[in-house]
């Protein structure tokens, strides 16, 4: 999927500075001796002067958690098991545990559970950027890796961020595709997941900037609403747009329970046809609205290797291969080599935009 060129304003930056002091402070590495009974003081110390070894082996027996936004999450399950699968790879196990809600603050209690049971990294994809950063914190101060995934934490608590695609390239796409289905004119609204999600409001900010571009004079945000990604919620929050917009010519939904509760509402309604809704989805979710023509198209990455390339990364942490500084290099199985960029930041690759031609390729 490629964003049309335009000098100046949709590239993404590909070369960063170089890494602050404040990040390889935060870099606990595996081969600085210093084990998760250290004290804080010790294990910071040791965080500051750790240098990456990228010759050193994965080691065995590694214990790694994931932590979604909400454990029912049927997006954040594929990730998550595929996780888990990849650290039997490189001898080690995984496992999820999480909240049944998306509150900014509930996944505290988890982290410090997680603490205490030792896990060698957590994997978190944070509901919100600051609520978790204190436990995270203190994860890391005793040798605990930290890995956000899909939604980034503030950067200061933890060593990476495993993002499924250039988060520009997320936001200004779905803008571009929608505006291309309605001919560029017409009011248009966005579904969202909760208000604090890192990602949906990174995503959302590219969308209102990629709006302010003179081909989108015609086309207008009406309302930013969110379904807590809640099926239910984000289905009655659609039904809400459409009542308050009964003129509405488009959704943009870039969350996966969102887009498929949206299709949902619209399938069964006179705004079938009328109204073009393109998100984010998965292909088994979204199959059978592309296919009864209540969606034309819809985006994702392939969720599996978001959860294979975080597990690499958070047990590459874990062995001393890398601190998460910029530039350092690591193999991610099957996946190949992967670079850190700036802080801490992994792009796993480009999204696939799905249709009638090819959703039938893809099973998740």
């Amino acid at each position: 999927m490629m964003l049309r060129n335009a000098a100046g304003r949709r590239a993404v930056a590909t070369v960063a500075t170089a890494a602050t002091a404040l990040s390889l402070a935060l870099a606990l590495s595996a081969c600085s001796g210093t084990t998760k009974d250290s004290s804080d003081k010790e294990s910071t110390k040791a965080g500051a002067t750790a240098k990456a070894d990228p010759g050193a082996a994965l080691k065995k027996g590694l214990k790694l958690a994931f932590l979604p936004k909400q454990i029912n999450n049927p997006y954040e399950k594929i990730v998550d098991d595929a996780g888990i699968e990849a650290a039997k790879e490189y001898g080690g196990t995984g496992k999820e545990v999480g909240p049944s809600d998306a509150s900014a603050s509930s996944q505290v209690s988890y982290i410090n559970t997680l603490i205490q049971q030792r896990q060698d990294a957590i994997l978190i994809a944070a509901n919100d950027p600051n609520a978790v950063c204190g436990p995270l914190k203190q994860a890391m101060k005793k040798n605990i890796k930290v890995v956000a995934y899909d939604s980034d934490t503030a950067k200061e608590c933890r060593q990476l961020f495993i993002n499924q695609a250039s988060s520009e390239e997320i936001g200004r796409s779905l803008v571009q595709h929608l505006g291309e289905q309605i001919g560029h004119k017409g009011k248009i609204a966005i579904l969202s997941a909760t208000q604090n999600a890192t990602n949906q409001n990174t995503w959302i900010e590219f969308m209102k900037d990629e709006l302010k571009l003179p081909e989108y004079k015609d086309m207008k945000l009406v309302k930013v609403a969110y379904g807590d990604d809640a099926d239910q919620k984000s289905f009655q929050q659609t039904q809400g747009l459409m009542q308050a917009y009964p003129d509405l010519k488009g959704i943009i939904s870039p969350t996966t329970v969102g887009i498929a509760a949206a299709a949902r509402y619209l399938s069964d309604s006179s705004y079938k046809g009328k109204v073009v809704l393109n998100g984010l989805g998965t292909p088994n979710q979204m199959r059978k609205y592309v296919k009864d023509d209540t969606v034309e198209q819809f985006s994702l990455w392939n969720p599996e290797e978001l959860g294979y390339l975080g597990s690499y990364a958070a047990a590459s942490l874990a062995s001393g291969q890398i601190t998460g500084a910029e530039g350092e290099k690591f193999k991610a199985g099957k996946l190949g080599e992967y670079t850190i960029g700036k802080d801490g930041e992994v792009i796993l690759g480009k999204p696939t935009v799905f249709d009638k031609k090819n959703i039938d390729t893809f099973d998740f």
